[in-house]
């Protein structure tokens, strides 16, 4: 009898020895087959979208709010009073875990309230194809501005972003061209901010075009020709010179009598608007020449012609 007895009890002992493994075995496996699922789930979380231009500008948030305090304290701070934080936040707002090919106007109305000012009459200096130009005779002589030169346009200069419906929703590998989709993040902020400036200017305006391009000078395709020529206020506008800049020992594709100026005048005349042209505005010619004093474009008596 006591040796069935210690027999019943090693049966015991071995039925629930291997009660035992057989439970760490199946928590293993179950440790195992989640560390499986997570992983695959990982795998198939969906990817930021590719586009062909380059992605979000690095440290977005500290570009923007240093620009922004630089201008209204520095530069103006007589505008001391916006609030960059919230400038900040509804620029985000306006793009961030969204489509960028889905941006619309009212994506950016609230920055726009929030970060608009008065532009001084008389100051207002449009451009097309000559911006490096015009905002070198903007640093140099301070009686103009450029979209650029205010807020809006001193923030957002040569700086990108776009979101994303994936996480983090800021996509800072790639961001849409214009050739891949018109309602962008860029185009729809700049064409908005365009608009803006058009509709604040008043007085005369000057207009810097470039008469190098064989394509013509004006262009019913550039900001200029389909955006703000269509938003000045012949109300508050009374007149608008075309500076008309040849590239220093550069093709002369057009002057003041070429067709593409023919084009503007006939918009312009026909929204009411009194519109003069000169060939190589002498103050902005002399800063190109700076690099090149000694080329024959650069002497003293070069001939300017205007034409009403």
């Amino acid at each position: 009898m006591p040796f069935q007895q210690g027999s019943a009890r090693t049966r015991q002992r071995t039925v629930l020895l291997v009660g035992v493994v057989v439970l760490l075995a199946a928590l293993v496996l179950a440790v195992v087959l989640a560390s499986v699922l997570t992983h695959g789930k990982q795998e198939v979380t969906p990817q930021m979208l590719k586009w062909k231009d380059r992605g979000t500008t690095k440290n977005l948030q500290e570009v923007i709010l240093g620009r922004c305090y630089n201008y209204v304290t520095a530069r103006y701070p007589e505008l001391g009073d916006k609030d960059c934080l919230k400038i900040w936040e509804s620029l985000k707002h306006a793009f961030i875990y969204k489509n960028p090919c889905n941006i619309t106007a009212e994506d950016y109305q609230p920055l726009m309230e929030l970060a608009s000012h008065p532009i001084p009459c008389n100051k207002s200096l449009f451009w097309s194809k000559t911006n490096d130009l015009a905002h070198r005779y903007t640093k140099s002589n301070q009686n103009f501005l450029t979209l650029e030169d205010t807020l809006l346009g001193y923030m957002a200069d040569r700086v990108s972003w776009c979101g994303d419906p994936s996480a983090p929703g800021i996509n800072y590998e790639s961001c849409p061209k214009r050739s891949e989709c018109e309602s962008n993040p860029s185009s729809v902020f700049w064409k908005m901010a365009s608009k803006m400036f058009a509709e604040a200017a008043c007085g005369v305006v000057q207009v810097m075009l470039n008469g190098s391009i064989e394509a013509g000078a004006f262009r019913n395709s550039s900001i200029f020709g389909s955006v703000e020529v269509f938003n000045l206020n012949p109300a508050k506008v009374s007149a608008v010179h075309i500076w008309l800049m040849h590239d220093i020992g550069g093709p002369q594709s057009e002057s003041c009598s070429g067709h593409s100026i023919k084009r503007l005048k006939s918009i312009l005349e026909e929204r009411n608007f009194k519109m003069t042209c000169e060939d190589n505005y002498r103050p902005v010619q002399l800063l190109q020449c700076v690099h090149t004093p000694d080329h024959t474009d650069c002497r003293l008596c070069t001939n300017t012609t205007v034409t009403p």
